[in-house]
């Protein structure tokens, strides 16, 4: 188990690298390099645009390599979504700016950026099942957390180069070359993470499917006619998380530097530690979903987030670097009480079948309608004012209260204690 959970940790890791150095290129640089012609706000709000089109094709990532996943085996998966993901992620480092090629190059960025969200909706349903599906039934959702530690340790690696790169170069060379540098280093990572993963073996579970013969023909069809209401709800339920981590690791960036003045560097370190403690804290909020249940700690993590959103943005408002970060650890660490336990809780929740297709939708629709969509809304609420941005707050709480209530009308999957093996009964006393 601690071999497959490092692989699928480090594998998560290098394709959440590539998803997240983009957002922070679009936060920092990408605006002005492929948007000249536009406003400040409407060029950050373009390049966000092209941020959001890598979730809008997750869902198509996982439907595509969700059907290889039940009718081949989560192995394939895991190649297929790292290279595909590794050399879209090489290629936006290698496309000329605007002012060189005009506007081939903001249509070369849509069109990578959107093979980098269709190699990215295929990883994260392999590499769960990998663990989910190896793990002992009652500590699955320990071992099954080891994958959502990988977003925050490539969030990490994209944010520290970012920071190194900011702070060591000058403005003109990180516009000129720079930025270009994490994209490049994608590539060496990706090709760790083929060589890492080459060993695997596939999951107990889809053998068993492959030996009876009851793989799905068509998993996505099965899916929609008979767990539609299921996919829905979990991606209701899931949508607050990528609101609120998307707001914290993307938006605040733009937020920070653009309209309060902090200097890169200072907003880079403060969401960094934030993430680091998440990611740390990640196994440990598992350990609590293995004994208290799955469902119980996404309500608490749903609750927190509602509350604590108002709090963030004021807190976010101040450019003070120690509150800010408060207001950052605050948020994610509500987040993360959700996401800890999802890995195991998807999966439990559709039958091995489909399990792939359907836990892989759900979870990447979810960003579709957290992730795409809080940049850009964000951005515009906070236009205008000179206090607090709360209609972004706003916005947030409402997110999280739609959520909690997805989250109330699905069901608990934590194996019962009741399944244990009863003692023996004694023995009825003989007549006298």
């Amino acid at each position: 188990m601690g071999r497959l959970a490092a692989a699928s940790l480090v594998g998560t890791a290098i394709e959440f690298f590539d998803f997240f150095v983009y957002g922070t290129a679009a936060a920092l640089v990408l605006g002005p390099l492929f948007f000249p012609n536009f406003s400040p706000l409407a060029g950050t709000l373009a390049a966000f645009g092209t941020f959001a089109i890598g979730f809008v094709s997750r869902p198509l990532g996982s439907v595509l390599f969700g059907h290889v996943g039940d009718r081949y085996g989560r192995r394939p998966v895991l190649f297929a979504s790292l290279l595909l993901t590794g050399c879209a992620t090489v290629a936006v480092g290698c496309v000329p700016t605007y002012e060189s090629i005009g506007i081939a190059a903001p249509l070369l960025l849509l069109v990578l950026r959107f093979l980098q969200g269709l190699g990215l909706g295929g990883e994260w349903g392999g590499a769960v099942l990998l663990t989910a599906e190896h793990a002992p039934e009652r500590r699955r959702a320990l071992w099954a957390s080891f994958p959502q530690i990988g977003p925050a340790v490539g969030f990490l690696l994209a944010n520290g180069v970012m920071l190194a790169l900011t702070a060591g170069l000058s403005d003109a060379e990180f516009r000129s070359w720079g930025w270009r540098v994490p994209f490049w280093a994608a590539g060496l990572l990706a090709a760790a993470g083929l060589g890492l993963r080459s060993s695997l073996a596939e999951t107990p579970a889809f053998e068993k499917l492959a030996a009876s013969g009851q793989r799905a023909e068509a998993p996505l069809t099965e899916v929609f006619r008979g767990h539609w209401r299921l996919v829905l709800l979990t991606a209701g339920a899931l949508a607050v998380g990528y609101a609120v981590f998307y707001t914290v690791s993307t938006w605040a960036l733009t937020y920070g530097t653009e309209r309060l003045g902090v200097p890169s560097t200072v907003m880079l370190v403060c969401v960094m530690s934030a993430v680091a403690i998440k990611g740390a804290v990640t196994p440990f909020a598992a350990m609590l979903g293995d004994r208290y249940g799955r469902r119980t700690l996404c309500l608490a993590g749903c609750a927190a987030s509602a509350v604590w959103m108002f709090p963030m943005v004021a807190l976010l408002h101040t450019a003070v670097p120690l509150l800010m970060f408060l207001g950052f650890l605050g948020s994610l660490l509500a987040f993360i009480t959700m996401f800890s336990v999802v890995a195991a809780y998807l999966p439990e929740l559709y039958e091995p079948r489909v399990r792939c297709t359907g836990a892989a939708v759900g979870y990447n629709l979810a960003g579709v309608l957290g992730g795409a969509l809080t940049p850009i809304v964000a951005t515009a609420l906070s236009q205008g004012g000179e206090g607090p941005p709360w209609g972004v707050a706003a916005y947030l709480t409402v997110v999280a209260l739609v959520s909690l209530g997805c989250f109330a009308l699905l069901p608990e999957t934590l194996p019962s204690r009741a399944a244990a093996p009863e003692p023996a009964p004694e023995p009825e006393p003989e007549p006298a």
